[in-house]
């Protein structure tokens, strides 16, 4: 098997890795939040684009590919932070079988 051209040189987006978590809400119960895991250097490449009207108007949708070096920790449900943006992790793959990236198929929805 032929190893996919991934150039580290690429990963030059800064991300927050974050899992869910209950987090304290100050009353005696917990909500749920995010908690950081850790900063990750990234390729971010957007892949599909849609609108959707939900409540008083469009939402909009974008799927993106999420480049990491690989790691134990990345699972489905996590999510990347960009500063305001969001990422929620829909799915992990290893590109090449290789061991040394991850690809996270992620959602970013914005409204």
């Amino acid at each position: 098997m032929a190893l996919l051209d991934i150039d580290a040189g690429r990963l030059t987006a800064r991300l927050v890795l974050e899992r869910p978590e209950a987090v304290e809400d100050g009353q005696g119960g917990a909500v749920a939040g995010f908690v950081e895991v850790a900063r990750v250097w990234a390729l971010i490449e957007p892949k599909v684009f849609g609108e959707a009207e939900k409540g008083p108007g469009l939402v909009s949708e974008v799927t993106h590919h999420v480049t990491i070096r690989a790691r134990s920790d990345l699972v489905a449900g996590q999510r990347f932070r960009k500063g305001t943006r969001m990422f929620d992790i829909l799915a992990v793959r290893d590109p090449d079988e290789t061991g040394r990236f991850q690809v996270a198929l992620c959602r970013e929805v914005t409204g």
